[in-house]
């Protein structure tokens, strides 16, 4: 039986009080959409933890890993690090996520708005710097060559799965364009209807070489148009290049 919205707040409120309670940890904050009033039936506990001075932080986590599993049940764990940053993120039987971040000392911050402090001194925030329009056109490019070269080598699965990724930083590129979120194209689904229009008409819809090729040129299309919205000497040196990936026939 899937989590219930009472089931997971509650496990929130145990998780905060053992980080109270833990000599361990200085510091703690709810983060992502744990942070905002925006969360709804199917949002995850996001829970970020200082660490004290000279801390061992793998005793930390696995005494933190042990605890959930004892006490929630435990499906998998994954870790995901960001730098010094360790994200341990559960999976719970009743498929509820739960990410506990475990920051170094000097570490603790505030990266993005969704950051609410239950307790601690964090430092101050330093924002990452978000990719810039000319890497993720990079990024694009990229993988339209592989695209094209996935096709010549009859290779229709990569393909079509490198088409996925060049429309995904393509997208992010439009996100960036309309002011929305492009991280993890958060985004997207605000995109003017017209815009997703054309995105939704450039999928490949079968696996077949000729199709595979209108998708490539397609989104070849759109990486033009939305370079050609920010920066229209690039999208000038691009041109060409772009065209001949997008009409490539072997």
């Amino acid at each position: 039986m899937m989590f219930t919205i009472e089931q997971r707040n509650a496990i929130r409120d145990e998780l905060i009080a053992l980080a109270q309670a833990d000599e361990n940890i200085v510091g703690a904050a709810l983060v992502g959409s744990s942070a905002t009033s925006l969360q709804d039936d199917l949002s995850d506990i996001d829970i970020a933890l200082q660490l004290a001075v000279d801390t061992d932080e793998a005793v930390v986590v696995d005494r933190w890993t042990r605890h959930i599993a004892d006490i929630y049940g435990l499906a998998h764990h994954l870790d995901v690090f960001a730098g010094s940053t360790r994200y341990r993120v559960f999976l719970l039987p009743e498929s509820l996520q739960i990410d506990i971040s475990f920051w170094p000392n000097d570490a603790f911050a505030a990266t993005s708005d969704r950051f609410r402090l239950l307790f601690g001194s964090p430092r101050e925030s330093v924002a990452s710097p978000p990719p810039s329009p000319e890497r993720l056109t990079g990024y694009a490019w990229l993988y339209a060559l592989h695209v094209r070269s996935s096709i010549a080598r009859n290779q229709p699965w990569h393909g079509l799965t490198l088409l996925d990724d060049m429309r995904d930083y393509i997208l992010a590129l439009a996100c960036m364009r309309h002011g929305l979120n492009h991280h993890q194209l958060r985004g997207v689904d605000a995109l003017p209807s017209q815009v997703l229009a054309s995105f939704v008409s450039a999928r490949a819809t079968s696996l077949e070489a000729n199709e595979l090729r209108r998708s490539l040129r397609d989104h070849v299309h759109l990486l033009m148009q939305e370079v050609g919205e920010f920066d229209s000497a690039l999208a000038a040196m691009l041109r060409s290049p772009l065209r001949e990936i997008g009409d490539y026939v072997p």
